[in-house]
């Protein structure tokens, strides 16, 4: 059912009731919340799996890629992955009332820095319904409400998991509405979501450089963008180049649909000629279609590579598609990725540690690996449970976007009768 901006309305209100109960939770009671939801998961298997069948099967559905129809998929074990990370954020430190910073004044007060949860979080997000579970049990963990906006195309795998997560709220006693989906509406829903001043306390869209652009135009709210993923594998003159080929082979054909994933290979040109033919043959067999630029393709080894247009090093193509570039050193990479890289992940395969100091110094990004796969940058790699996002911008957060990354803070002062002279 499509949302009307009434809908809107009254969805957000619900939530910002009940995340006034949900901010004074303690934790056992949110944990318990959390193993409930996580039982609730894999006692639903068939359940879920039917509603997301439905989903792939409905018209909707037609014509997305095959690494979009990858992201909405799911199965027992993606389920179970799914469970397994609710149970970790539920082992995770509870954030809320954690005192950041105490000390006594020259007057005699005692002051305290103290995490609390946001508020009311809305989130705007596309194909991949484990997204639903994992905004919610963050903020349910971390003691925000939330407003949950997946794609239509994915409304009953979400209405499914939505139902998990209300279900294990009452079981644990807190209020249902600490979590509500809302579906469908297009951009008036959209626009109203963004513009609930007082109500919605932060937005994160999870999306590609249109919604966040769509977003931009209208937005009245606080907005932390979990956008685009436009993220490079740099291969260093010194790098070993078997290693190279694995790493860029990984972040480019492991999972081409999500945002950590390659879009650009930057090779070196003093081992391009030694490095392109095997590892575009590698990833041409893998079903990748490559473009590159003229010297990449004087070294294809007979490796088909169409050229490459200005669009391709700008474009995350969430697909099994990758631009490659030969530049002629490592200024030249690192210019190129802070000219056209979206800030989130990026890589350099190098056995030059001051090479690797260098671009970790100068890259302008999220997450900067060396000698890795740019596909770690995820919150449960990093050890985070589960994530919103990855924020791409600076402020207030930066990557994986976690428990304390959904929680702001507020001064608590005692005093023993104290006036300001």
């Amino acid at each position: 059912m499509d949302a009307t901006l009434s809908d809107i309305v009254a969805d957000c209100a619900a939530a910002k009731s009940a995340a006034t109960t949900l901010a004074a939770a303690s934790t056992e009671t949110k944990n318990r919340a959390l193993g409930a939801i996580a039982s609730g998961l894999t006692g639903n298997v068939d359940t879920i799996l039917a509603a997301n069948a439905e989903d792939l099967t409905d018209e909707r559905a037609r014509g997305l890629s095959e690494a979009l129809v990858d992201r909405l998929t799911l199965t027992a074990e993606r389920v179970e992955a799914m469970a397994a990370g609710v149970k970790e954020v539920e082992s995770l430190d509870d954030p809320v009332g954690e005192v950041m910073e105490a000390r006594t004044l020259d007057s005699g007060l005692d002051l305290k820095k103290v995490r609390v949860p946001l508020g009311v979080i809305a989130v705007v997000y596309e194909a991949r319904p484990n997204v639903t579970i994992d905004c919610a049990v963050l903020t349910i963990k971390s003691g925000n409400a939330i407003l949950l906006r997946g794609s239509s195309y994915a409304e009953r795998t979400n209405g499914a998991l939505a139902a998990v997560v209300r279900d294990g709220l009452a079981e644990a006693g807190l209020p249902v509405d600490s979590v509500v989906l809302s579906a469908g509406g297009g951009r008036d829903a959209l626009a109203g979501l963004a513009t609930q001043e007082g109500v919605v306390d932060l937005l994160i869209p999870r999306g590609g450089e249109g919604l966040k652009n769509a977003l931009k135009e209208v937005a009245t709210v606080p907005v932390m963008y979990a956008a685009s993923g436009n993220c490079h594998i740099y291969v260093h003159a010194d790098a070993d180049l078997e290693m190279g080929r694995a790493i860029a082979f990984n972040a480019k054909v492991s999972r081409p649909g999500v945002c950590n994933s390659a879009e650009t290979l930057l090779v070196d040109s003093q081992v391009a000629a030694a490095f392109l033919p095997l590892a575009l043959k590698q990833l041409a067999e893998a079903g990748v279609e490559l473009v590159g630029d003229d010297r990449v393709r004087e070294n294809d080894g007979g490796t088909e590579v169409r050229l490459a247009v200005h669009d391709d090093w700008d474009t995350e193509f969430l697909d099994l598609k990758l631009a490659v570039a030969v530049v002629d050193d490592l200024d030249a990479a690192v210019e190129h990725v802070n000219r056209h890289g979206s800030g989130h992940s990026e890589a350099i395969v190098t056995g030059n540690t001051q090479a690797a100091d260098i671009f970790a110094e100068k890259v302008d990004a999220a997450a900067v690996y060396v000698n890795a796969s740019t596909r770690f940058t995820d919150g449960f790699e990093y050890g985070m449970g589960a994530e919103i996002g990855n924020s791409t911008q600076k402020l207030h957060a930066r990557g994986p976007i976690g428990l304390r990354e959904l929680t702001t803070f507020k001064y608590v002062v005692r005093g023993d009768g104290q006036v300001r002279d």
